[in-house]
């Protein structure tokens, strides 16, 4: 994993604008009928072991209490499920309904016990320290107030409970391959297989606004986390960060 040491110096840079937190919902909403392919298409299939490593990452027991938030149509939250087990509690939690539909369908198939909820990340509907970890997995980057996420997701983790985030961002390798396929590829693949172009379009900017690896690690620190740490995939397209709640 890595770490920020002592004499690291990160320059924390103002996030650009964003689309209003409607606009947002509503696109998600749109493209939930071919979200689960177009992961799969994007990622070549990889992000079901990233989300994998996610679920490791966040320590919880069997029989503990788990939270994922952005859950979309819910992969992560069954990865967690399946940690925790029948006695345990996974819950996910997401603003887009469009997505919770698929997502409890989804759970109803495959008989696991994960309860979705409707939500937003900046505000949750649980009490402090709720669950006994916390994961977000590629949602990170569509909060209108990354700081105040973080925050959000500490507050509801009991302490010494971890918070994970999974998040696609700018390596500094490969950015020309980067640049290509998330720029001219995935919108137009998005256009023709996802149905929205313009959705496709927006994830991509979304990603290449996100932190990098050593700012988001300062962020999370400065939101109270410690023992944070992060590793990275695919020559750092994809970023896998933890951090524990004070005790």
């Amino acid at each position: 994993m890595g770490h920020p040491t002592t004499g690291d110096t990160v320059q924390l840079s103002k996030q650009p604008d964003r689309l209003p937190a409607q606009e947002v919902q509503a696109m998600f909403d749109r493209i939930a009928p071919r979200y689960d392919l177009m992961n799969r298409l994007m990622s070549a299939g990889l992000d079901i072991r990233w989300r994998r490593l996610a679920a490791a990452a966040a320590d919880i027991s069997l029989g503990g209490a788990a939270l994922d938030v952005c859950c979309g149509t819910g992969d992560l939250t069954f990865e967690l499920a399946q940690r925790v087990g029948g006695t345990g509690m996974a819950t996910g939690l997401d603003f887009s309904e469009e997505m919770l539909v698929r997502a409890r369908a989804k759970a109803s198939e495959r008989h696991l016990p994960a309860t979705f909820v409707q939500g937003d990340a900046l505000n949750m509907p649980f009490e402090d320290d709720a669950f006994d970890g916390a994961t977000v997995a590629f949602g990170a980057r569509n909060l209108s107030d990354l700081d105040a996420g973080i925050r959000e997701m500490a507050r509801v983790v009991r302490p010494g409970g971890r918070v994970v985030i999974l998040e696609i961002t700018s390596p500094k390798r490969l950015r020309a391959l980067h640049g290509i396929w998330f720029d001219r590829v995935v919108p137009r693949v998005g256009g023709l297989i996802g149905g929205d172009r313009a959705a496709y379009g927006y994830l991509p900017a979304s990603a290449k606004r996100f932190p990098e690896p050593p700012v988001l690690a300062t962020q999370m620190m400065e939101a109270g986390l410690t023992e944070v740490g992060y590793r990275t995939f695919m020559g750092g397209i994809v970023a896998l960060h933890r951090g524990r709640v004070a005790k």
